[in-house]
């Protein structure tokens, strides 16, 4: 994350505002404890700071002291543990796991012959993280079919983990033939078109040649 003299004056006023370094409208975020950080620095990365536009900006209300911080914190520590993610729960079911042993199996028996299944978390934001999917209700079967429509493009296979007004998580699989940007360019490019071109409000929300996603993303893999 660049240091707090060299982020844009929005971002240095925004960050005076805030309780929470997780995303307080995505309960994936909070899930995964995925900071939100991470999805203000895909925002500042594709900007300068002269014509910055974020729309997740929030004003100072009311500023809380370190104490208070505290108190939130030790507050919410045993929710947090007790909760368990459901996505790490996913990477450690008995599914996975029984995939893992066979595919060891196979390298075994035949090295050569091994077929390539790279699981992938990614997330991106709404352009200037706008909060164009909301209520995100209107729009999840949208965005949840045209993600699967994007598996054969990739070689494998991708889905909707969450959708939330101004970003959105995806996991995918992948036979390895594309390279992550390579996959990345293709679910951005195929999903804006086919959202856009859906029934719905959506497009109103987005000005002239503006698009849907930011260019920036992450990637971290899974599996």
């Amino acid at each position: 994350m660049a240091t707090s003299n060299k982020l844009p004056a929005k971002c240095r006023e925004c960050a005076k505002s805030r309780v929470s370094y997780l995303h307080q409208k995505c309960h994936f975020c909070s899930e995964l404890e995925f900071k939100e950080s991470i999805l203000c620095d895909l925002n500042r990365r594709i900007q300068d700071e002269g014509n910055f536009r974020c729309h997740a900006f929030q004003p100072i209300l009311k500023l809380v002291n370190a104490s208070e911080n505290r108190t939130k914190d030790s507050q919410n520590a045993l929710t947090k543990r007790l909760k368990k993610k459901s996505f790490l729960e996913l990477l450690n079911s008995d599914k996975i796991k029984y995939e893992r042993a066979l595919a060891l199996q196979k390298l075994d028996r035949d090295p050569e012959g091994v077929y390539v299944q790279i699981k992938y978390h990614l997330a991106w934001n709404v352009t200037h993280r706008m909060p164009a999917f909301n209520p995100t209700s209107h729009f999840i079967d949208i965005v949840h079919n045209t993600l699967l429509e994007c598996s054969e493009r990739v070689g494998g296979y991708v889905d909707l983990l969450y959708l939330a007004p101004d970003h959105i998580h995806i996991y995918a699989e992948s036979d390895g033939e594309l390279s992550v940007e390579d996959m990345v360019l293709e679910i951005k490019h195929f999903s804006k078109d086919a959202i856009l071109i859906e029934p719905s409000d959506i497009k109103e929300k987005f000005e002239g040649d503006i698009g849907v996603w930011d260019e920036a993303y992450f990637a971290e893999t899974v599996g």
